[in-house]
């Protein structure tokens, strides 16, 4: 299906307009988000996003909806593993809950124009070698076995290579500038602990995109729902950070329901000629394993 340029501009004017709103209106002046506030704008964005699906219902559909929908469920469940890097990330680089907001903001805008590029190139591998379809399904089955077997994240970032090649490359000032990203000491210019988190914010959701992004290709190539379904599922990372940031580690089945989502959805890809699974029927899946994660979660957490 071919979208008019119109919707595409429409699309990120509501965006810019949004984000505008953000950042010029309701986070002009930084403050520590509490956990009201969090769940306030972590309920607005996923409003937003079902508004949005309500709108593509209208103009295209609902089998093109019910793809948005279950893009976007996608793309936010595997988000969620962010989640747990943010905040081994700001844990390391000890940095202030009040300039939190400030990087995941900047964080994301980075990986707003990474992920169209990756989504544009993906639809036009698929389009042209359709064989890649498969290719994407074998590195999303492994990356979910993978992720299930491996052992809990390392919370010390040193040992990283990505940190340790920031580091060497880039003159750190063993500081936060008291929100700044860069400082002039002794007549040279350095970047702050402030800039080196966000670049490792950046880099890290980056890594994480190569993930998510051909999961919902199993759902849809459209480049227009999976952008917009990607971007929304985005751009509501940032409140659910700070409404599950306390309870981020006591959600231990979290990561093996992530895993099988990749797992499920690189399956789907895989035997595309052999089963053919519904957008219906993978939803089920997708929202069955999450409860079950979810359940499984609390009910350990209670005992």
């Amino acid at each position: 299906m071919g979208y008019q340029a119109a919707f595409w501009i429409g699309f990120h004017v509501l965006i810019a307009v949004l984000l505008s709103l953000d950042l010029g209106l309701f986070h002009r002046k930084g403050h520590v988000i509490k956990f009201r506030e969090a769940c306030l704008f972590s309920a607005f964005w996923i409003v937003v996003a079902l508004l949005f699906n309500l709108f593509v219902y209208y103009s295209f559909g609902p089998d093109v909806a019910l793809q948005f929908f279950t893009g976007y469920l996608i793309e936010k469940s595997l988000s969620v593993d962010n989640l747990f890097l943010f905040l081994i990330i700001f844990m390391h680089f000890r940095t202030p809950p009040l300039y939190q907001h400030k990087i995941l903001f900047l964080g994301i805008l980075g990986t707003l124009l990474f992920r169209i590029s990756l989504i544009l190139l993906g639809v036009s591998l698929i389009e042209h070698f359709h064989w890649m379809y498969y290719v994407f399904g074998a590195f999303l089955l492994a990356s979910g076995i993978k992720f299930m077997l491996q052992k809990a994240k390392d919370d010390d970032l040193s040992k990283s290579a990505l940190f340790r090649v920031l580091k060497k490359v880039l003159p750190v000032a063993n500081e936060d500038g008291d929100g700044e990203f860069f400082v002039k000491r002794r007549g040279y210019w350095k970047v702050t602990t402030l800039f080196l988190t966000l670049l490792m914010i950046e880099c890290t959701d980056i890594i994480l995109a190569l993930d998510s992004i051909p999961a919902i290709f199993a759902i849809t190539t459209d480049p227009f729902i999976v952008y917009t379904s990607n971007v929304f599922a985005i751009l509501g990372l940032r409140s659910l950070y700070f409404v599950l940031a306390a309870s981020l580690k006591k959600m231990r089945y979290l990561k093996f329901g992530l895993a099988a989502i990749l797992v499920f959805v690189g399956l789907k890809m895989l035997l595309a000629n052999v089963v053919q699974i519904s957008v219906p029927a993978s939803l089920g899946v997708i929202l069955l394993i999450l409860s079950v994660t979810m359940l499984a979660s609390l009910k350990l957490k209670k005992s």
